[in-house]
């Protein structure tokens, strides 16, 4: 009945298509200024996602072609590209996987068109190949996401490439422990570890202090996801260098641009994620709850995947009645996020709260999700 309260979730339904409002359309369409028509009138589906053959060239995509034919470009190009992978990862932080990969490939390969198929000098090229760097940690990160991990590899590894050949040994590490970073969440544990070991080991102890925490950060996760008491103990050891490496100002060596959301904050919320992996929530409650308690609630994603291990920990700790409070509010900010990452912590919490079936409050969430 038109009048009652509609939950986010439910409105996220009608975003998606997965449910028409029927009774609310004539007040939606007039607080749109839209003809009744338009919002009645199924949505055509989005064409699905070309290949990533379809984006980048085959076999190497940063080998120069025979004949540059695209003129002579300078580093005012160059600037805007770093504008907009900028712009790109300022969205990815409200934004999910599944809504940012197209223009983010799209951009990808502009960056690489560029730099094949222009000339320039050698300054110019190595700080465009820098910016492909970045551009494909941002990029690789976002189709990790959206669950397209052979797709995240692939662009992972071009951005190794760039990298490499521009000498930025920072933003290599960068884009190995990202690459690590996914293969410790898909299956490929022992993968994970080897990597972020060597991105931490070939980055050295002079790496800018947020880059080194971060790097310190993905071994220890890497070291948790690989279980076993020895890489337990290893994990907690990576959390404590990682926490002195941020507080490290010496010399004062300025941390890369893109690093710019390492923080206390975030280093918490891996040893948070640490310990509930572990099955410490004595540990785990006290630091999840002190970071949400703070968080920017614009960062949808971010935030239904902390509460995810908030719940986690909350069953471990035979809170179900809490556990199932976290859940059911973890579960609302995620309908809707095209993001595998929180479609898969959502099965996790699901699959922790059957545990507790028999706890009323536990039933009403698994029974709201069957349905």
């Amino acid at each position: 009945m038109v009048g009652e309260p509609v939950g986010r979730q439910e409105v996220s339904r009608w975003e998606n298509g997965k449910r028409t409002p029927r009774d609310w359309l004539p007040f939606l369409a007039a607080a749109l200024s839209v003809p009744v028509d338009v919002l009645a009138t199924p949505r055509a589906e989005e064409p699905p996602l070309p290949p990533l053959a379809d984006f980048l060239p085959a076999d190497d995509p940063l080998e120069p072609v025979g004949v540059r034919s695209g003129g002579r470009i300078g580093m005012t190009q160059v600037a805007d590209l770093a504008q907009r992978v900028h712009g790109l990862r300022l969205a990815d932080d409200c934004l999910a996987g599944g809504d940012l990969l197209r223009p983010a490939l799209r951009e990808l390969r502009k960056a690489v068109r560029l730099y094949r198929d222009h000339a320039y000098a050698e300054s110019t090229g190595c700080q465009l190949l820098v910016q492909i760097g970045e551009l494909a940690q941002l990029a690789g990160w976002i189709a990790s996401d959206a669950g397209r991990y052979q797709d995240a590899e692939r662009i992972y590894r071009l951005g190794l490439s760039a990298a490499a050949q521009a000498e930025d040994h920072t933003l290599a590490g960068h884009l190995a422990g990202s690459l690590a970073y996914q293969f410790s969440n898909t299956g490929r544990e022992p993968e994970g570890l080897d990597l972020a070991r060597a991105a931490l080991e070939e980055a050295g102890p002079d790496a800018p202090p947020k880059a080194r925490a971060l790097y310190l950060d993905r071994v220890a996760w890497a070291a948790t996801k690989a279980g076993g008491p020895d890489n337990a103990q290893a994990a907690l050891r990576a959390l404590g260098q990682a926490a002195e490496a941020l507080d490290d100002d010496r010399a004062g060596i300025e941390s890369p641009a893109y690093l710019y959301w390492v923080d206390a904050g975030e280093l918490r919320v891996m040893e948070s994620r640490v310990y509930t992996e572990l099955r410490r929530p004595l540990r785990a409650v006290p630091l999840l709850r002190d970071v949400l308690a703070h968080y920017d609630a614009t960062h949808t994603r971010e935030l239904a995947l902390y509460l995810s291990w908030l719940a986690v920990a909350y069953a471990d700790a035979n809170e179900p009645e809490e556990a199932a409070a976290t859940a059911e509010r973890m579960l609302a900010l995620s309908a809707g996020i095209a993001s595998e990452r929180t479609a898969e912590r959502g099965r996790v919490v699901l699959a922790r709260l059957v545990d507790y079936a028999d706890v009323p409050q536990v039933r009403a969430v698994l029974e709201a999700q069957a349905s």
